[in-house]
């Protein structure tokens, strides 16, 4: 059995004697480590993905764990195999203002259908979007900027009361998410919390498959020409023969959008130096 952390605790100082009033301590070690990320990952090679997820779900493996959804393409799938196992767990969704209205209404949709009862909707501090962003149009000349106000930083405040996440990213997706591990560290910062990729060895076929046993609706979007779908200002339609990511802030030296990326959350920056904007 892997000896887990479940979070932050309050301990008393043990040297204090019963009559003297304890100064309580906050354990601010990290939640979890590289070595029993490893040990899951041994513990689970092999075992099927409903399996996995019953026994992080139900025994706690991963401490207090929510899911982070785009709800675009491929969603649906890990959505509906974490409410067949408890549909109350808490979906984050990044509601960034720069979605496509169709992905607005899937969410709706997936959510009635799959039974999801814990949907939290994630928004931009008012505050950074007005000084960062007053024009909306970040995205045009710094998309790592847009994207740290939109989604990095509100996702990391609110991952500060779980101890793990739940990603739907696939070792198929691209290039530089092959050999995905099903758990791993969040580098986003240094909090240590755990980072459950469930379909991480799945294929694209096994993707389509489920959606086909299910009957899951499929992303409105999908069948033209969008098989990874984000902000509608950076995602666009994608050639036969590329990576199902190709569309994603293309013409960009970008494949993340930063909440996948090591440091990402240690605090948004301002303008890159010298930064020249179009806008």
């Amino acid at each position: 059995m892997v000896a887990l952390r479940s979070g932050r605790r309050v301990t008393g100082c043990p040297s204090v004697p019963e009559t003297a009033r304890r100064i309580d301590r906050l354990d601010t070690a990290a939640r979890f480590t590289a070595a029993q990320a490893e040990a899951l990952n041994a513990r689970f090679a092999g075992v099927g993905t409903h399996e996995m997820l019953e026994a992080v779900l139900k025994d706690g493996l991963a401490g207090r764990i929510a899911a982070v959804s785009s709800f675009g393409a491929e969603s649906a799938v890990l959505l509906h195999l974490l409410a067949r196992i408890d549909k109350a767990v808490p979906v984050l969704f990044l509601d960034t203002g720069k979605h496509f209205p169709e992905t607005l209404a899937y969410r709706d949709e997936l959510v009635a259908r799959i039974g999801l009862t814990n949907l939290i909707n994630l928004t931009p501090e008012q505050e950074d979007i007005a000084k960062r962003d007053e024009n909306g149009l970040r995205w045009s000349y710094d998309p790592d900027g847009c994207c740290e106000i939109r989604k990095v930083a509100p996702l990391a405040k609110a991952l500060t009361g779980f101890d793990a996440s739940f990603t739907g990213r696939k070792g198929f997706q691209s290039a530089t998410r092959a050999g995905l591990a099903r758990f791993e560290l969040d580098t986003t910062d240094a909090a240590g919390r755990l980072k459950v990729n469930p379909l991480a060895d799945w294929s694209s076929d096994q993707i389509e498959s489920y959606f086909t046993a299910t009957g899951l609706p499929p992303h409105p979007l999908v069948t033209q020409g969008y098989p990874s779908i984000g902000c509608s200002p950076c995602t666009s339609k994608v050639a036969p023969g590329e990576d199902p990511r190709a569309g994603r802030w293309r013409g960009w030296d970008k494949t993340e959008c930063g909440i996948h990326v090591d440091g990402a959350a240690e605090g948004v920056t301002d303008l890159p130096p010298g930064y020249d904007p179009a806008f």
